[in-house]
């Protein structure tokens, strides 16, 4: 019997690319959104962040 495991190709598809740079842009917009919220309302805002997406 052969066991072999089949290659995986190394090959990005415009899909993979584009939500790559999707969550980049979402990600890099929440971080720096949140900097005058911080700034703000001081560390409190990160932890009923923390909470309430723990929630």
């Amino acid at each position: 019997m052969n066991h072999q495991q089949p290659e995986l190709k190394k090959e990005l598809k415009i899909r993979h690319i584009t939500m790559i740079s999707l969550g980049g842009i979402i990600g890099a917009g929440l971080f720096v959104g949140s900097g005058p919220l911080i700034n703000t309302a001081g560390p409190g805002s990160i932890f009923s962040y923390a909470l309430a997406d723990y929630w």
